[in-house]
């Protein structure tokens, strides 16, 4: 199971697109609201989690994804059930994933320590001991996947497909979406 954490504030783009494309790959993925099922974007488009985080079952978890947007970035950092889940990720070998101002939250919890990783630019003092990489969409290390922002949302989530289910069904997704390079 994939659980992608919203938290009032989440950028739309950061969380929507990943999500479709996994789902489009046949990944089980649940939405989780931190504060409620109803959980209002960075854009204020009110959105209903499929779940909220008392009803994660971390047993059965295989990524987490956080979107960034800095309020929903904000509501991660101030829940401590929501820290606790990504600590649970990081401590039983689960992928991570995060984008934007997200990185910055696994780099808190010392996640990116000596990787490489990207994030939305200016976010970088905020990335610790992370070896980071710039000018990318997103960057895989390890079970830790980075991207950097909105516009690199496909690119982020075709790279979550690829690590749960292989280069060709991240290809397939690919071509089913008609996805083009400026």
């Amino acid at each position: 199971m994939v659980y992608m954490l919203l938290g009032t504030g989440f950028e739309e783009t950061e969380a929507i697109a990943p999500l479709d494309i996994m789902r489009r790959a046949g990944i089980p993925v649940l939405t989780v609201g931190i504060n409620g099922k109803t959980v209002v974007s960075s854009h204020k488009v009110p959105v209903v989690a499929d779940i909220t985080l008392e009803e994660m079952d971390l047993t059965d978890m295989d990524m987490i994804v956080l979107p960034g947007g800095l309020g929903g970035v904000a509501s991660i950092r101030g829940s401590q059930q929501a820290m606790d889940a990504i600590a649970f990720a990081r401590d039983n070998d689960k992928w991570m994933a995060a984008i934007c101002a997200g990185p910055t939250v696994l780099a808190d919890l010392h996640i990116t320590d000596g990787r490489q990783a990207t994030c939305y630019p200016g976010c970088e003092t905020g990335m610790g001991e992370a070896v980071m990489v710039p000018d990318v969409p997103c960057i895989r290390d390890g079970k830790v996947i980075t991207g950097t922002s909105a516009g690199c949302a496909v690119p982020f989530g075709l790279a979550l497909v690829e690590a749960l289910k292989g280069k060709e069904v991240a290809k397939t997704v690919a071509e089913q979406i008609v996805i083009r390079h400026l």
